[in-house]
């Protein structure tokens, strides 16, 4: 049996903090069938600043209680992504700092209605090799929750 030392240990389920966008406390799903990770968000606004394109958005937080964040954050590109449910969608694209146990690394989110899903935030496989992660599906929280500490910026 092979080990991967260098790699962490995720569950299925994790607490994230997107730092630049000024969110705490994420619950995130893992869903290594998903490439792109994926935000839960509305009011979605493409602008131009300073010559560059961004798109300024609604985010979506928590199940029970539900919070909004008004974001802002560059445009990375717009692509095509098929939904679990097989529907093409048009999807903005931004890439954020993720924070996750002790690690923070840049993650390309798409931004879509997820209203009707249990989680706000999906990681996907892409953002699971950037951070050198592995996932265990019978676990959840394995790391520990991101501090507040964490909100005062990106590495």
């Amino acid at each position: 049996m092979k080990t991967f030392d260098q790699l962490s240990v995720i569950g299925l389920r994790e607490w994230i903090n997107l730092p630049e966008l000024g969110m705490v406390g994420l619950r995130a799903k893992i869903d290594t069938g998903a490439s792109t990770s994926c935000l839960h968000a509305s009011d979605i606004q493409p602008f131009e600043r300073d010559g560059e394109q961004w798109v300024r958005f609604t985010a979506h937080l928590g199940t029970l209680v539900q919070r909004r964040h008004r974001c802002e954050a560059q445009l990375v590109t717009v692509k095509k992504i098929k939904s679990s449910n097989g529907q093409a969608q048009t999807r903005y694209v931004i890439r954020t700092h993720l924070s996750l146990g002790d690690r923070a690394w840049p993650v390309e989110f798409t931004l879509a209605c997820r209203k009707t899903m249990r989680y706000r935030v999906l990681l996907g496989s892409k953002a699971l090799v950037d951070g050198q992660l592995v996932v265990n599906p019978a676990l959840t929280y394995v790391q520990d929750k991101p501090s507040l500490s964490d909100l005062s910026g990106a590495p």
